[in-house]
């Protein structure tokens, strides 16, 4: 099974990082950190992995908003047909044409459904009224638990590393 060249290279600078240390014992970390740094390609690869990440998300983004723009061309073009529908089911009706038929479609303007009016919603039944699940507040929790409280089935967890990339 090949391994990836990140692992291999931190093979390496784990193994040059104890040597060091062992033949160096008073050698300070930013020595230690160069002198690696010298010896090995994992910087070089970290490095060239976080562009491509840092890439990625600016793919990401672009993508984020061209697909926001073709979601509201998209409702734009829904509403102009919905529009269009409308004119010639309106046209129709006051033409009094129950059905046009063409060479490539048939046109019919026929009795929809009737549309529910609500005209006093408390006096419906509660038959007809969906109760809602109870959702958990985790914004709320979190901020509580940071804030001191105590509450219980609920406990802050250990923090862990979070990777930090600043570009100029």
């Amino acid at each position: 099974m090949a391994t990836h060249p990140i692992q291999n290279q931190l093979i390496l600078h784990k193994h040059f990082r104890e040597r060091l240390r062992e033949e160096f014992p008073d050698a300070d970390d930013e020595t230690l950190a160069d002198t690696l740094e010298g010896l090995t390609d994992l910087s070089d690869l970290l490095a060239e992995v976080i562009r491509s990440a840092l890439e990625d998300e600016a793919f990401c983004a672009a993508l984020k908003v061209r697909m926001g723009e073709m979601r509201e061309r998209a409702g734009r073009l829904s509403l102009r047909a919905e529009k269009k529908r409308h004119l010639v089911g309106e046209t129709m009706a006051q033409a009094d044409l129950k059905r046009l038929t063409l060479p490539d479609l048939t046109i019919s303007l026929r009795p929809g459904p009737a549309p529910l009016v609500v005209t006093r919603e408390e006096e419906v039944p509660s038959a007809f009224w969906k109760a809602q699940p109870p959702k958990l507040d985790r914004l709320g929790l979190s901020q509580a638990l940071k804030a001191g409280e105590s509450i219980p089935g609920a406990v802050l967890g250990n923090p862990q590393p979070c990777l930090s990339v600043r570009t100029k």
